[in-house]
């Protein structure tokens, strides 16, 4: 099965990179509040660049430039397709559904493209499964790599 990372990244701004294993990247979006369990929460995920399969393991700090700051991996796992085509395709055509099981995420999830802005901007949400917990939020009570155990706050001690 493909591989998906959610990578805690703190840039100029603190968020996190959700990605996605599909036609041999890791197809990329940048989640400012992180991946809620609550199917009710409708997250703002902006599309960024693609990013080669071997940055799904990084976890460490990123030089002056772009990007710049702390980055461990929060979270990762397989995925399963719930579509009915590649999931590059269902992409293109802006949703796409799938099953994460992670260490912090498991069940069903959607990534759907709205408009507006000049740079794409998708939703990604919890689908009503099982695995949805309205009380349940992940990002705030398991801040620690699922990689190294520690939480950006300890990376950003030891980097300075």
């Amino acid at each position: 099965m493909p591989r998906f990372v959610i990578q805690q990244h703190a840039a100029t701004s603190l968020h996190y990179d959700f990605r996605l294993e599909a036609g041999g990247t890791l197809k990329s979006w940048a989640v400012p509040k992180g991946p809620s369990t609550d199917p009710r929460d409708k997250r703002l995920a902006m599309r960024v660049d693609d990013h080669p399969l071997s940055y799904a393991d990084f976890e460490g700090v990123i030089g002056p430039g772009y990007g710049a700051g702390e980055v461990i991996v929060w979270d990762e796992g397989e995925y399963r397709n719930l579509g009915e085509g590649p999931l590059e395709d269902e992409l293109e055509d802006g949703h796409a559904s799938f099953w994460l099981e992670g260490h912090k995420l498991e069940g069903g999830w959607s990534l759907r493209r709205i408009a507006g802005g000049e740079k794409e901007r998708w939703l990604l949400v919890k689908k009503r499964d099982g695995k949805a917990d309205a009380r349940r939020n992940p990002v705030s009570t398991q801040p620690q790599s699922v990689k190294s155990g520690r939480t950006i706050e300890e990376l950003k001690r030891s980097s300075r």
